[in-house]
């Protein structure tokens, strides 16, 4: 745990850029392949990540230049994160932005890694092994599976 509990006495605006990524728990949810139903706005969850995502740790490999090198890539921030319908529900950057608190399972209260439940480890596959007419049979039923 930590001893500055700074989500607890700052906004998501006021952190430091090492705050704001400490937040982060490197679940590699965001990393996976996202789907949108172009009639309706829907978005589906694949079990595809990125290129870059590393599958050992759960790290972007070019995480500086992410969003050079795969210009779909957004960088989150305090000001778009309660504007993207994508980011998965057990985000914790969601959680803050929509409850005020990090959930009781996050790092920086428990001091222990992220339980499995919420990692991307061990269930997805790179999208270098998925061709691009098959991303559809690679949808999940939520961002977690």
């Amino acid at each position: 745990m930590t001893k500055n509990n700074f989500w607890e006495t700052k906004t998501p605006a006021q952190y430091t850029d090492d705050e704001w990524e400490a937040v982060c728990t490197r679940c590699g949810q965001c990393c996976r392949l996202k789907l949108e139903d172009e009639d309706n706005g829907d978005i589906f969850y694949t079990d595809v990540v990125c290129r870059y995502f590393n599958h050992e740790n759960c790290h972007c490999t070019c995480y500086r230049e992410r969003c050079v090198k795969v210009p779909s890539c957004l960088k989150l921030n305090p000001y778009n994160i309660g504007e993207l319908a994508w980011i998965p529900e057990t985000c914790a950057y969601r959680i803050l932005h929509e409850t005020g608190t990090l959930p009781p399972w996050h790092p920086l209260r428990t001091g222990q890694p992220l339980p499995e439940q919420y990692s991307a480890r061990g269930k997805v596959v790179s999208e270098t092994e998925v061709a691009e007419d098959e991303l559809e049979d690679h949808i999940i039923e939520d961002g977690n599976d």
